[in-house]
């Protein structure tokens, strides 16, 4: 039998861009706690539960709750994908902000009645969120509609085989530091630095 190597573990991406470049909209501040500490915390918490199932698939380890090491382990792994997707979502002023263009401002259009009613419905569902989340904007390739939906906290909740096109982070770690418990402010803030190409890229690569 071939030696049992175990899952792999993940690294930390870099930020792509530096760490003060989406002033004065997010500062430079939350930027530095957001992500060398929380994004940072859930890569670091996600090897250590892999060790710990790596020791249970090699049975190493023998006393364990399966339940609660793969709920960990989802919370955490989900807590650096959703962040890493946050992160490539936003672009620093003036490579960011404006209106989309391309087959997603042309899809926005099409079923949204256009961009101002469709950055309606977004901030109304993120500023909706009762509690920690996520706003995300999805694909779904069976019938090329674009859905508004909301996560709570990293469990995703939204439909199987929707892909995530936009997500706007509404963890209180992602706003608190400068606009305290007005999460709306920060809701509006973020429009200023919405990476649209990034969001185009993601959508043509689905429509592949």
């Amino acid at each position: 039998m071939e030696e049992i190597k175990g899952l792999r573990k993940y690294e930390l991406p870099p930020l792509p861009y530096k760490i003060d470049a989406l002033e004065p909209y997010i500062s430079k501040d939350i930027v530095d706690v957001h992500y060398n500490g929380h994004h940072k915390g859930y890569v670091n918490t996600a090897n250590t539960l892999i060790d710990r199932l790596n020791g249970i698939i090699k049975e190493e380890v023998k006393s364990y709750d399966i339940h609660g090491v793969l709920r960990n382990l989802t919370f955490n792994i989900n807590g650096d994908k959703l962040h890493t997707l946050y992160w490539k979502d936003m672009a620093p002023e003036g490579k960011g902000g404006d209106k989309p263009g391309g087959k997603l401002g042309d899809l926005i259009d099409q079923q949204y009645g256009g961009y101002e009613k469709f950055k309606k419905i977004f901030t109304e569902a993120a500023n909706s969120n009762p509690g920690t989340g996520w706003a995300v904007l999805t694909y779904d390739k069976e019938n090329s509609n674009l859905n508004v939906m909301t996560v709570e906290n990293h469990f995703m909740n939204h439909l199987a085989e929707m892909p995530i096109v936009l997500i706007l982070d509404e963890f209180e770690h992602a706003y608190y530091l400068q606009y305290k418990n007005k999460r709306a402010d920060y809701v509006g803030a973020w429009w200023n630095i919405v990476n649209w190409d990034e969001a185009n890229k993601k959508l043509d690569g689905l429509l592949e």
